[in-house]
């Protein structure tokens, strides 16, 4: 893993070359400019985590550079290299705000000594950026949380369709975040206000799928017509999600192709069209383009459905929003379980930026879940992670020791704990009936302590 970004500004060619290789021996990556307005240029658009640079440049000199990163950011260290007996601007360096000063020629030793020293601290404030970001109670559901330039795009996509009803195309593994973000697509233009139905079509049998989605009619002996609305008249003119799009029979295929081109559909048993204006986003976690080259799926199907192609990329592949996604399922977790913690060590961010994380977003949730059940105050330890598939670190707690239902166990003994046995305030606060809490007391063998 990449330990760094580092900018290093000097006109000196022989000392940028070295310094370039040093730094990236070092696991670095390493930017260079050759004056300090090139310098000043490169720090706006690449944001390193540390820079230096020589006191005497061109154009503009280190002094000035210093005075004008530090006015945009306090905390960035810079380290300006200049001669041992430059003491006026050793002075002056030190006041406007450098991290150190170091002497010509370049001692590799103590650079690198100094260097780790800087990411050290680097880290340490990330983790109390981590530990201080208040883990309240607000929370948005449908919001996608990402700042990588992948979802970055996507959320510049979503700007672009949300003001028409065009068609989309979802792909990405399982448990991304296609459905977010196609209540994203819904709430973010013409269709907000308007239903969002969601249709699982890998979960249901076909015959059963079609009634889903057209709906019914059927007459019975004394005349009466009874009509079951299908999902494409209940979506309105709002969105209707279908998931799993690649598991559609070749038969629904056809019929599914007739609704979205011509906007009308035929309910079984009925014989009147019936108009639909719903959009339709669909979403796979398959390579939908081989299913057509293999004849799985229609192809005039597939390019009515695919007007917009959204590529939804794996957390592996987006591990810098890892912090920023755990603080934000911790404060839904914490009001879902009723938990306060709040504190996040850095060295616990670290665990999770190792895995590869198979299952994505929904496996980072469910990790989460655990180890907030799991944890005895506010601070998540890294002994409460059960990561799973991560070969690069073990955990101290076995797998096979702990379960869904020894975790629904903990946490309605918990509840129960809270509010002195009282049944009532505890099932309001878990969301079910009494009479539910009264088969999980019985079921799970939970005891009063």
């Amino acid at each position: 893993m990449e330990n760094g970004k580092i900018l290093v500004i000097t006109s000196d060619k022989l000392i940028s070359d070295t310094l370039i290789i040093f730094f990236t021996e070092l696991n670095f990556k390493v930017l260079s400019a050759s004056d300090g307005r090139k310098g000043i240029e490169a720090y706006k658009r690449e944001k390193p985590n540390m820079i230096i640079a020589d006191i005497e440049l061109p154009i503009i000199d280190g002094l000035s550079l210093l005075k004008i990163v530090r006015k945009a950011d306090q905390n960035i260290p810079v380290i300006l290299t200049t001669t041992f007996d430059d003491m006026k601007s050793i002075i002056q360096a030190m006041q406007i705000g450098a991290y150190d000063c170091i002497e010509n020629p370049l001692d590799l030793g103590k650079l690198k000594a100094l260097t780790m020293e800087v990411m050290k601290l680097n880290k340490e404030k990330e983790r109390l950026e981590i530990e201080s970001n208040p883990i309240n109670n607000k929370i948005d559901d449908d919001i996608i949380i990402g700042k990588t330039p992948k979802m970055k795009e996507i959320l510049k996509i979503i700007g672009r369709i949300s003001s028409g009803l065009v068609n989309v195309l979802i792909e990405g593994e399982s448990g991304t975040g296609k459905e977010l973000i196609s209540k994203v697509i819904h709430n973010s233009g013409i269709t907000k206000g308007n239903p969002f139905i969601t249709v699982n079509l890998s979960s249901l049998p076909e015959t059963f799928i079609e009634n889903e989605l057209f709906g019914s009619e059927k007459e019975s002996a004394d005349g009466i017509v009874k009509i079951k609305k299908g999902k494409f008249e209940l979506a309105e003119n709002g969105t209707i999600f279908l998931d799993e799009i690649s598991e559609l029979t070749p038969n629904l295929q056809v019929k599914l192709l007739k609704a979205v081109q011509e906007h009308q559909i035929l309910r079984i048993g009925g014989d009147i069209p019936i108009p639909v204006h719903a959009r339709v986003i669909a979403a796979t976690n398959k390579n939908l383009q081989e299913f057509v080259d293999q004849g799985k799926f229609r192809a005039d199907l597939y390019y009515l459905l695919n007007v917009f192609n959204l590529k939804v990329p794996a957390l592996r592949e987006r591990k810098e929003d890892i912090p920023n996604l755990v603080i934000h399922f911790l404060k839904k977790i914490n009001k879902e379980l009723h938990k306060k913690v709040n504190k996040i060590p850095y060295e616990v961010i670290e665990i999770l930026k190792k895995d590869e994380w198979i299952g994505n977003v929904r496996e980072l949730e469910n990790v989460l879940l655990q180890a907030v059940v799991l944890a005895k105050g506010e601070t998540l330890e890294k002994e409460n992670i059960i990561v799973r598939n991560n070969k690069s670190f073990s955990v101290k707690i076995n797998l096979n020791d702990v379960s869904l239902t020894s975790i629904e166990k903990e946490h309605i003994s918990e509840i129960l704990n809270q509010v002195k046995w009282n049944k009532k305030e505890a099932a309001k606060l878990l969301k079910i009936s009494r009479q539910t809490l009264y088969n999980k007391i019985k079921f799970l063998s939970i005891i009063q302590t």
